[in-house]
């Protein structure tokens, strides 16, 4: 609503400019031009933001579920070992409402810059997970949007920067912690996931292959082989770097799912990579989509399979 407020802005200017121009003196015309110029800038600036969600406008709206239908939560998660205090989304499947058994777990995690609404708003993940559930495919499963970062354009890569936020210890310690003490979720590592686009496809990759004894598995679209960031230690190039692991460490018991656009170079060169290095006892699914690059359009092809895989190599819900 934003964006049309202004679109509708720039219009008006630009017609006032047209009929008023010969009626205007040099400082009439100069303000109108100006206010014209501005009015683009802050369309321009707020289409952008709307497309990475780099600052949220507004909470998800809250929609009126069926009583057996799926939740989606909004809480505060307060950082005992991090420090840090940010909001998440829960996602509650339908059974969850009308059941008592303990669900699996999956961490969802954006990309950079952007925002767990674009799971939410962009992705239609909700809308997804219904779905994919409700047809069998997949178990129902607890999913988790925590934000990664304090400061909407910093960019921590869900790693302990040296000098700023502890964002991995973070989302592989209080989150999961949170998880555990306010909803009925399983406790083991078999049955929590990691998935994530974009700079949230290395997360998933680089949490899993770090925490091996807190996640099973992991689905990676669009993601990277390598760090986009400076952690300050350096390890960017070694510890927080999954092709360096892959290379130079021994490989996790764990399962990897790594999906990419064909056209999208820098997602298949470096998916490709961390394919060619991987070795047991990992387990490594790809799939490729066949053009869309870089793209909302391609993760929301992706969706469905990478949930339903996740599901797959998880321990499913506990009666």
């Amino acid at each position: 609503m934003t964006v049309y407020l202004a679109l509708t802005a720039v219009l008006l200017t630009a017609a006032l400019l047209a009929s008023c121009w010969r009626r205007l003196r040099v400082a009439g015309r100069t303000g109108l031009v100006l206010a014209s110029v501005l009015s683009v800038v802050t369309a321009a600036a707020l289409q952008v933001n709307d497309l990475v969600q780099a600052y949220p406008t507004s909470d998800p709206p809250a929609p009126a579920f069926a009583t057996a239908g799926s939740q989606l939560l909004t809480v505060s998660v307060p950082g005992r070992a991090s420090g840090l205090t940010l909001r998440m989304y829960v996602y509650l499947p339908a059974a969850y409402r009308t059941g008592a058994g303990r669900y699996p777990v999956i961490e969802a995690l954006h990309g950079y810059p952007g925002s767990p609404q674009t799971w939410l708003r962009r992705l239609n993940v909700q809308s997804h997970l219904d779905q994919e559930i409700a047809a069998g495919r997949m178990a129902p499963t607890v999913v988790l949007f925590p934000y990664q970062t304090p400061k909407r354009l910093l960019d921590t890569e869900c790693t302990n920067l040296r000098h700023g936020p502890q964002a991995e210890t973070f989302l592989t310690v209080d989150v999961p912690a949170y998880a555990r003490t306010h909803y009925r979720v399983r406790t083991g590592a078999a049955s929590w996931g990691l998935t994530g686009y974009s700079a949230g496809g290395f997360c998933s990759t680089n949490l899993l292959l770090r925490h091996p004894t807190e996640y099973a598995a992991a689905a990676s679209m669009s993601g990277y082989a390598s760090s986009g960031i400076r952690i300050g230690d350096r390890s960017e190039k070694t510890t927080n770097n999954p092709w360096w692991r892959l290379k130079h460490l021994p490989q996790p018991a764990v399962s990897l799912w790594l999906g990419w656009a064909a056209d999208d170079k820098q997602s298949r060169h470096d998916s490709r990579l961390l394919v060619a290095t991987s070795r047991a006892p990992l387990s490594v699914t790809t799939a490729v989509v066949a053009h869309g690059g870089h793209s909302d359009a391609v993760w929301i092809q992706m969706e469905p399979p990478a949930f339903d895989w996740l599901s797959a190599h998880l321990a499913g819900p506990l009666p």
